[in-house]
């Protein structure tokens, strides 16, 4: 796992490509530039690791793009000690993230072979977001209420299980949507049952899928 000054460098120019795209909280690109992105991708993808693009990391799935994960965690508004569901570890890179942010960070994972895999990676790189293997739509009931909840993948609709894990006064940010664009949505939670939905632009994802897969 070799970090050169090379890498460093292309680090910072691609936080400065996602400042430019209109990120403005100086913590996410911070992060960027720290968190070594070539990591997680295969070797066949490590020149273009610092790329503003999204690449696939096996079992169908991809890392976002960094803006995509910048303009994700933006409307997060992460505060330090946050307690943040993640549904979709994908790579790790989004988990790395937010836990350079302060958040305390609890992942699923539906893929076994991505969730052994990214465990491994995180361990090796000194990360400690708590990972699970499971079925996002179901949350981790035993550990909520959340104070955020950011799901990394395509939902056909707001997850309604996953809103009654966030806390009151807590935020969600998730694409929504069935066909090839999603809507990417910040819902903040005003009540037990009450919330303030915005929609924020228009990205696209993998499919958000039900139940453990193999």
């Amino acid at each position: 796992m070799n970090d050169s000054y090379r890498h460093k460098g292309l680090r910072r120019k691609l936080a400065e490509e996602v400042r430019s795209k209109g990120i403005k909280d100086e913590r996410i690109l911070e992060a960027i530039e720290k968190i070594p992105r070539h990591f997680f991708l295969d070797s066949s993808f490590v020149e273009f690791a610092y790329q503003d693009k999204p690449f696939p990391i096996g079992s169908g799935q991809t890392i976002s793009q960094p803006y995509t994960v910048a303009f994700q965690t933006e409307l997060l508004e992460v505060e330090k000690g946050d307690k943040v569901l993640e549904i979709g570890t994908g790579s790790g890179y989004q988990a790395c993230i937010l836990q350079e942010m302060g958040a305390r960070v609890f992942s699923i994972e539906r893929h076994h072979s991505l969730y052994t895999k990214t465990k491994k990676l995180l361990a090796q790189m000194k990360y400690q977001p708590r990972l699970f293997y499971g079925d996002g739509y179901k949350g981790l009931p035993a550990f909520a209420p959340f104070d955020k909840i950011l799901i990394t993948a395509a939902a056909p609709s707001v997850p309604e299980t996953l809103l009654q894990q966030l806390k009151p006064g807590g935020i969600m940010v998730v694409p929504v949507g069935k066909a090839d664009t999603q809507i990417m949505k910040k819902i903040r939670k005003t009540g037990q049952d009450d919330y303030q939905e915005e929609n924020c632009g228009y990205f696209r994802f993998v499919p958000m899928l039900g139940d453990k897969a193999k």
